[in-house]
């Protein structure tokens, strides 16, 4: 069928240009498109701008759209797949830097031009015989569990998905309160085999996230294997026979079921948490948490307090700013905010007409994104061991990279600079989690029915909130934007390994696991999104699940190959890597003695982050290393 060509032309003024000489590449086989004078240069935190004078521009778009026309009349066919080593040149000049040796690997296996990648299971039909005889129970049915669900599948083996919740979706079926959003770009946040030429919005709201993971489960069939509303309350390992055994609360009761693997996917953040205020309970009108938000809540001329500035309070603010009476936010610690001018913007209908009719522009533009956040940030929130400073930074870097925000956020608000001193943290940028704003938190904040107050809350009442200077102030509705218990990892769930042990009191509350998936005494237990391995500055956490999805079917690949029925790694495999884990995360911004954040368990050891590059990940979870475990067999298989 013969496509439309009116819109080439517009889609040509919002093409991002580097990406679309390497797609052009592709389809002439002309290397020519990769002139020097057409190199990007780029600026941090721009949108792309690529630093290319606009008349070279202008002659780009003009070779492009001859270009683009012969290849979509038909006139030209597409050229022969280019080498690698002029897909290392594209990499290069797209990222607008050399890319080093050792991360050419990495984002080749990332591009997958020819739609295939070190993620994607292969497995021989013998082992798919095989796997037919275990059963795999993965816990959640959020982006992780439906990406597990789906490579399972492709493998051949056995599962079931429990889910507490009565659909698909995650976090982004939990949450629904006003303003929520990704604050990653959805052509990074989502999945790399998965994409979505038709984004309406660069960083998409809870609804079109929703839609996407609805999507992806209706197109691979994937709510045949999910069970709703059911709660996983206790799992028991069984090592004579080398099960765990399940215990579930569903609609209908207790039930009880056995699996030779379980997978957990149930994210670090779907717990709320609830501050420890006195008198909390007493408050007399509707309050709730953001996570548990009460749409029958009319808001409209109501007197609200809202708890905390966190990443919810700092969507829904602006949202409900003008419809309240009054918002009174009350502030423990500011967050920093990066300056992202298109954070609320809609994608130009010309790059969706570029994604679906150009070949390989989409991946050479998520490639470019993919590659500006990976590690490109790294090195502006880590430490210098020699840093003499103020407190507020950790390194030369860091003290300009936060002066570099902080002018951005003050220069918000030119007339109020008592507020910009309450929203600037005195801790390093990187300490705590960093959200993107586009202007609006700091226009919300300068309402006149809106006030900021950084006095700590003394107590709630009846009718409202007193702080510690004795001042109270009433209400009609309070919500909390405080948060989620991050580091109670898989909690509430117990769980009982080799000899009983209890996971939770193993952990003492310092949760640990080999690449952040698997404990020693816990066979066949795997974590995804679970200790050290949530990312601050660099890429999507959608990244991390491919990667650790990847590792774990290669677990079970291993024990059909094997004939093993349980592995679990080995203490001194487990202990050395926790301790270059913890020891590089010493020396990164949240690891700063002077930051207290959720990143940090109850002993103040980063439970959460991954310290280093995103290709080290990467490379460690290609595939298990037997010598890392200890394999076992067992008597029998769940059938």
């Amino acid at each position: 069928m013969a496509v439309d060509l009116g819109p080439l032309d517009q889609a040509l003024a919002t093409a991002h240009l580097p990406a679309l000489s390497a797609a052009l590449v592709h389809l002439t086989g002309d290397p020519g498109w990769l002139r020097s004078e057409w190199r990007p240069a780029y600026t941090p935190l721009s949108r792309g701008e690529t630093g290319v004078p606009e008349g070279e521009q202008a002659k780009m778009r003009a070779l492009a759209k001859a270009a683009i026309t012969d290849y979509l009349t038909g006139k030209t066919p597409m050229a022969a797949t280019p080498s690698p080593a002029m897909v290392r040149e594209m990499m290069s000049f797209v990222a607008g830097a050399d890319i080093p040796d050792s991360y050419g690997d990495f984002l080749t296996d990332e591009l997958a031009l020819d739609g295939h990648s070190s993620k994607d299971p292969d497995w021989s039909p013998e082992l798919k015989t095989v796997a037919r005889r275990l059963h795999v129970l993965v816990v959640g049915a959020g982006m992780s569990g439906l990406l597990t669900a789906l490579r399972l599948e492709q493998a051949g083996v056995p599962f079931q998905v429990v889910d507490k919740n009565a659909d698909v979706g995650g976090t982004w079926l939990e949450n629904t309160y006003p303003g929520c959003r990704v604050d990653s770009s959805n052509h990074m946040y989502s999945y790399s085999f998965e994409p979505n030429h038709f984004w309406p919005q660069h960083f998409s709201t809870q609804p079109v996230l929703l839609d996407y993971f609805r999507g992806v489960a209706a197109k691979h069939d994937l709510k045949k294997h999910i069970r709703f509303g059911v709660t996983v309350e206790e799992m028991v390992w069984d090592d004579h026979r080398g099960v765990w055994k399940v215990r579930l609360k569903t609609p209908e009761g207790v039930e009880h079921v056995e699996a030779n693997a379980v997978v957990t996917a149930v994210g670090q953040l779907n717990r709320p948490r609830y501050p420890d205020i006195k008198g909390r309970e007493r408050f007399a009108g509707p309050a709730f948490h953001s996570a548990e938000w009460r749409h029958d809540v009319d808001l409209t001329g109501k007197r609200v307090a809202v708890i905390g500035t966190g990443a919810s309070a700092y969507q829904f603010v602006p949202e409900i700013a003008g419809k309240v009476a009054s918002l009174t936010v009350f502030q423990r610690t500011p967050p920093w905010g990066f300056p992202v001018a298109h954070y609320h913007e809609d994608v130009p209908e010309g790059m969706n007409w570029l994604m679906e009719h150009v070949p390989f522009y989409d991946k050479w533009y998520r490639f470019w994104m993919f590659w500006m956040v990976t590690d490109g940030l790294l090195p502006m929130v880590t430490a210098d061991p020699a840093w003499n400073g103020p407190p507020t930074a950790v390194s030369e870097l860091n003290q300009g990279f936060r002066d570099m925000i902080a002018m951005a956020i003050a220069e918000q608000a030119p007339n109020r600079p008592d507020l910009v001193e309450k929203v600037i943290p005195n801790y390093p940028v990187g300490g705590k989690r960093s959200l993107l704003d586009n202007g609006v938190w700091m226009a919300a904040l300068q309402r006149p029915n809106v006030e900021l107050v950084t006095d700590s809350i003394a107590e709630i009442t009846e009718t409202g909130v007193t702080t510690a200077d004795g001042k109270s102030r009433d209400f009609d509705v309070i919500i909390y934007g405080t948060g989620f218990h991050a580091s109670k990892f898989l909690w509430p769930m117990k769980i009982k390994g080799r000899g009983g042990a209890d996971l939770h009191e193993t952990w003492g509350g310092d949760p640990r696991a080999y690449l952040g998936m698997t404990t020693p005494g816990f066979p066949n237990l795997f974590m995804i999104y679970g200790p050290n391995t949530n990312i601050v500055v660099n890429g999507s956490i959608i990244f991390f699940s491919e990667c650790s999805v990847r590792y774990i079917v290669g677990c079970l690949k291993l024990l059909a190959q094997t004939g093993a029925t349980a592995m679990e790694p080995r203490r001194e495999v487990h202990d050395a890597f926790n301790e270059r884990v913890d020891a590089g995360n010493s020396l990164m911004a949240w690891g700063a003695p002077q930051v207290s954040s959720w990143y940090k368990s109850e002993s103040g050891r980063v439970s959460q982050n991954w310290p280093f590059a995103l290709v080290d990940y990467w490379r460690a979870t290609l595939a298990p290393d037997p010598d890392d475990f200890v394999l076992t067999k067992s008597a029998e298989l769940v059938g």
